[in-house]
């Protein structure tokens, strides 16, 4: 038997690939399939299952493409109601793959189809648990975002059902038991997920909250659904793919690699009313970039910042990257249910350069420059726009935050005549700010480069840990 984790790390999810006697399972597979498809080849297995623990809304599965690709069944736990050839399988029911069985968990809460899948080896021992987002390391997912798709199903209802699954369902199994959930930090699937992605069910039992044995269910809904951040507006439009369906990913691809000269990239993005993403490094951007477009980096969390900043999922999406990148890119943007990929900028920037085509640019400045500017006014306009989490850990003092998260709001704290020094944790999202703010006719934004990790590490600032209050400038 084989057990292995594919963690991708942008949208912080743990898919799983299960092998036993020349069969296969996969356990929430990515929107695309090819490496699930080759990693069997070379293994020489046949993959005989697809396993879905739920419906997820952080991203699209691979689910009907691998089965398509394969001839696997796909499995879901009682309740679920797909709009295609699916298992519903029942709460216990045994399947087995070469000489292995993998046992469903019927757990809902996270949502109402929620299942875990109970691994027990050739020996027949228990091995290891698959939660999807029923139990994280150090967390449980959120109860808030069914109801999203269905309203009847509110967050109390959710929350009450999630606290008899993880009682009745997870506390009495074996506590040697490797759990591997669905996300790990960084998903906004829960609220305080580890930076580990397996544990023991024996030592989560010990550290989790909501797996304590005193917690009484009213606490336990007053925990979970305490401090709840609105999900990013994606992830009820990936719930319905995910349940309805969707197009191939090689259909995705073979229209969102369509090549533009800078002429009919321009005619393109004119017609068809696209936003304009340039997935380059921060300051590569900030040197010369396309009138208009606005900077999301491939090299970070791109494809949660895209759902959460590009609101529409049908929106068109032209894109300029680095050469070689440009299938990652639509990859990524499939992830999320963003489908609507026209094609990039063949060439990159340096054809648009070449074409003699307008650029703009955004300056930037190190955190010793901001030292001495703020030695000179300490009342500079200093905008910190990571999370409130974030700032109200530590910041600068008297700085202003505005979170990425809520942009819309973040700008109605700004005023357009004044020039305000802008930083994030460590230059990622800044420059996501200041782009989409430049398209809005926010001109005097100017960028920190490194962010407040720079910041922390120049000692040059006063740092504080008490919350100032953001305030109309």
């Amino acid at each position: 038997m084989q057990v292995e984790q594919i963690y991708t790390g942008c949208l912080a999810h743990g898919a799983y690939y299960i092998t036993s006697n020349g069969e296969a399972a996969i356990i929430d597979p990515l929107r695309e399939i090819q490496p699930y498809l080759n990693r069997a080849e070379k293994d020489g297995v046949k993959i005989k299952f697809i396993f879905e623990t739920h419906f997820h809304a952080d991203f699209v599965s691979g689910h009907l493409d691998l089965a398509k690709a394969t001839g696997a069944n796909i499995v879901y736990g009682p309740t679920a109601k797909p709009n295609f050839d699916a298992i519903t399988a029942a709460d216990n029911q045994i399947f087995e793959v070469g000489n292995v069985k993998i046992k469903v968990l019927h757990t809902p809460g996270h949502t109402m189809e929620s299942s875990c899948f109970l691994l027990t080896d050739e020996t027949g021992k228990e091995t290891a648990i698959f939660t999807g987002d029923t139990l994280f390391i150090g967390d449980v997912g959120r109860p808030d975002l069914a109801q999203k798709v269905i309203p009847d199903l509110t967050q109390d209802i959710l929350a009450a059902h999630l606290y008899e699954s993880l009682k009745n369902k997870i506390m009495p199994l074996n506590n040697d038991l490797i759990v591997y959930p669905g996300h790990g930090a960084g998903s906004a699937c829960g609220k305080n997920m580890s930076k580990e992605t397996t544990d023991t069910l024996g030592h989560q039992k010990e550290t989790n909250y909501a797996l304590q044995p005193n917690l009484t269910k009213d606490q336990f809904i007053k925990e979970v659904l305490d401090g709840l951040m609105p999900p990013p507006s994606y992830f009820p439009k990936n719930v319905l793919m995910n349940i309805l369906g969707y197009d191939s990913i090689s259909t995705i691809l073979k229209n969102g690699l369509t090549q533009f000269s800078p002429a009919t990239f321009e005619v393109a993005a004119e017609e068809s009313n696209a936003v304009i993403i340039d997935t380059r490094n921060a300051q590569d951007f900030a040197k010369g970039y396309i009138p208009g477009s606005i900077n999301i980096g491939i090299d970070g969390s791109f494809a949660t910042w895209v759902g959460t900043l590009i609101l529409d999922i049908e929106q068109p999406i032209l894109f300029i990257s680095d050469e070689g990148r440009e299938e990652e890119v639509v990859t990524r943007l499939a992830r999320v249910g963003y489908d609507k990929t026209l094609g990039y900028l063949k060439g990159g920037i340096q054809s648009w350069e070449e074409a003699r085509k307008s650029l703009e640019t955004i300056e930037s400045i190190n955190v010793y420059e901001l030292s001495d500017l703020l030695y000179l006014n300490a009342n500079l306009p200093v905008l910190d726009i990571r999370k409130a989490s974030e700032f109200n850990s530590q910041h600068i003092e008297n700085a202003i935050n505005a979170p990425l998260d809520y942009i819309n709001d973040s700008m109605m704290l700004i005023n357009k005549s004044k020039t305000y020094y802008v930083h994030c944790a460590a230059g990622y999202r800044s420059m996501i700010f200041i782009s989409i703010l430049k398209t809005r006719g926010f001109d005097n934004l100017i960028d920190v480069r490194g962010g407040f990790a720079s910041i922390l590490e120049s000692n040059k600032f006063n740092v504080t840990e008490y919350v100032c209050p953001s305030t109309l400038l």
